[in-house]
């Protein structure tokens, strides 16, 4: 138990090391061959609301435009339903879930 405990620790070192190394995690998971955007560019771009904050819908509406009308339509379609309180029809998750903001 002991070795494979000490193994874990000096293998965690190890790859803690190298990543230190990378500017990010990004670079470091492709090598420093990917020169696209990053998830910070992506969710800037969903926030059309500028809240700081890419909600469903907005997600929906950048990845329908980026790949077309219905992409992964039912994982969003989900998503929505959880989010609207759709998904659970007991009452006190309706609190939960309903935007008041409006």
């Amino acid at each position: 138990m002991l070795k494979r405990l000490l193994i874990s620790i000096l293998m965690y070192m190890a790859l803690a090391l190298n990543f230190a190394k990378a500017e990010n995690v990004l670079d470091y998971l492709t090598e420093g061959k990917y020169s696209g955007p990053t998830l910070e560019d992506n969710v800037a771009l969903m926030d059309t609301d500028k809240n700081g904050f890419a909600d469903v819908y907005e997600v929906r509406a950048f990845l329908e435009a980026k790949h077309g009308k219905g992409y992964q339509k039912d994982l969003l379609d989900k998503w929505e339903a959880s989010a609207s309180g759709k998904s659970c029809s007991s009452p006190f998750a309706k609190e939960l879930y309903t935007d008041k903001t409006n």
